[in-house]
């Protein structure tokens, strides 16, 4: 193999010591050159490894052969064809563990840099591409409760093939995940409301500040005639520790923290009048993206310092390569090997410290990953004033109350068929996180298109919602 397909061109960034202070975009992306330079890399593999590795199915040697032939702006409409959210997607996607992960050059290499590719694609694109061809609107009228990713590909997908699609949307914007839970320093909101006008391009109609199960009820989607609903509301709710303390001022869930930064935009104070306390030391609890995105987000609003502990080790740790190292260079810590047991606070009522004890890996959980072992006799106190817990996150609960038959999980996870989408309620469909618990943007997106196409078949055979069953 020619050395010199082995090494991808690099990516240019923001440095650490201006990053930190700012919350523009951290990667600035390929430039037309380099993104040509890199699609030639691409050995146009007659299996395609690449596609079957992508959730949605991407035509990934398509849309890569488009840029090395200096069509960039092609690119993009080969994107479009399976997947609505590419600028988001080249951004947030773990692509080093899908698509790259079997690229023929990672054999040998350094794999396509795909993920850097669909941004450039989609970024350059945006500008020389007209609105989406809306079809004519005369299908099933569908609901979708969330306007996050599986929302959003679920909706787009209806719509193409004519649906008549509405997405109720409990905040004021849409977007999800993507707008209240990841930093403006990794997806910018931009991006988002570009990807959004996509998709309502195509006939979607988007309702915001409207609560499914609360503002919106059964009765409403009956007489709204909604024949079928997808429920994509995602895993809003905050997990916690269930350990002492947890209720002393400065303690933050992730959720409210990322929420109060991102989708009130605290990061803008005093122009946006959303202040967001940070002490001066810092400390989250996780190893996840959640995580590393609040980390980071408490370095840029001025904390001195930002350790992360978490309970296994970096090996162990489910955040993307890409994000821990990137936290490393802003000057993020990392105690491993430590599970906290309480937080402690001060005669104010402030937390001042979390109390952990050191642990070792055990056998392996369910999922495969070693179990950490508390080594009695080793605790200690780790002195911080702001603590952030990003452990996971729950499903919300509003939107199954409107169908309280609906069956769940243990965890509280809607009972949904994988391969599309299926409750045991006719005409009620369910994905992304609401059905699997908290899993990537990638993932949930290709919930939707799954959900789509059985919705389309399900509606065609007669299965609907009871309230609007046909004669």
């Amino acid at each position: 193999m020619n050395m010199k397909l082995t090494r991808r061109v690099p990516v240019r960034k923001q440095p650490p010591d201006q990053r930190i202070r700012n919350f523009s975009e951290v990667c600035l992306g390929y430039t037309q050159d380099e993104a040509i330079a890199e699609a030639r890399r691409c050995l146009q593999c007659r299996n395609k490894p690449c596609v079957a590795g992508c959730p949605v199915g991407i035509d990934i040697p398509g849309f890569i052969k488009a840029i090395a032939d200096e069509k960039c702006a092609d690119a993009l409409q080969v994107l479009l064809r399976r997947n609505s959210l590419p600028a988001v997607c080249g951004r947030v996607c773990p692509q080093e563990t899908q698509c790259e992960q079997v690229c023929t050059l990672a054999r040998k290499g350094e794999p396509v840099a795909i993920g850097k590719l669909e941004r450039f694609a989609a970024d350059f694109g945006a500008s020389k591409t007209a609105p989406g061809v809306r079809p004519p609107a005369d299908g099933p009228k569908v609901a979708v409760i969330g306007s996050g990713p599986a929302g959003l590909t679920c909706a787009a997908d209806l719509a193409r093939a004519g649906a008549q699609v509405t997405v109720f949307e409990a905040l004021h914007l849409p977007g999800g995940v993507l707008t209240y839970g990841i930093p403006e320093f990794r997806l910018p909101k931009e991006i988002v409301t570009r990807e959004v006008a996509y998709v309502t391009s195509l006939g979607v109609t988007l309702l915001t500040d409207t609560i499914v199960g609360r503002t919106v009820g059964r009765e409403d989607l009956g007489k709204m005639g909604f024949l079928a609903v997808f429920i994509a509301s995602g895993a809003g709710l905050p997990s916690f520790l269930g350990i002492p303390g947890e209720n002393l001022l400065r303690v933050y869930s992730a959720n409210e923290f990322l929420t109060r930064v991102n989708l009130m935009k605290g990061y803008l104070f005093p122009v946006y009048d959303t202040p967001v306390s940070v002490g001066k030391t810092v400390a989250v609890i996780g190893g996840g993206n959640v995580a590393m995105d609040a980390a980071r987000s408490a370095l840029r609003l001025g904390a001195e310092t930002v350790r992360v502990l978490y309970r296994r080790t970096e090996v162990e740790m489910p955040a993307r390569r890409e994000e821990y190292e990137n936290a490393v260079e802003e000057g993020v810590n990392f105690s491993f090997l430590v599970a906290p047991v309480a937080l402690v606070g001060d005669s104010g009522g402030f937390v001042s410290g979390v109390r952990v004890i050191h642990t070792r890996l055990g056998e392996p959980d369910a999922r495969g990953r070693r179990r950490p072992v508390p080594i009695p006799g080793s605790e200690e106190t780790i002195v911080c004033d702001t603590v952030i817990i990003a452990v996971g996150q729950n499903p919300h609960p509003l939107a199954r109350n409107i169908f309280p038959e609906l069956a769940l999980t243990e965890h509280g996870t809607i009972v949904a068929d994988p391969a599309t989408g299926e409750t045991n309620v006719p005409g009620v469909f369910a994905g992304g996180d609401i059905a699997t618990g908290a899993a990537t943007v990638i993932s949930a997106m290709g919930a939707g298109k799954r959900a789509a196409q059985a919705i389309l078949s399900s509606v065609a055979s007669g299965r609907v919602l009871t309230h609007a069953r046909r004669g």
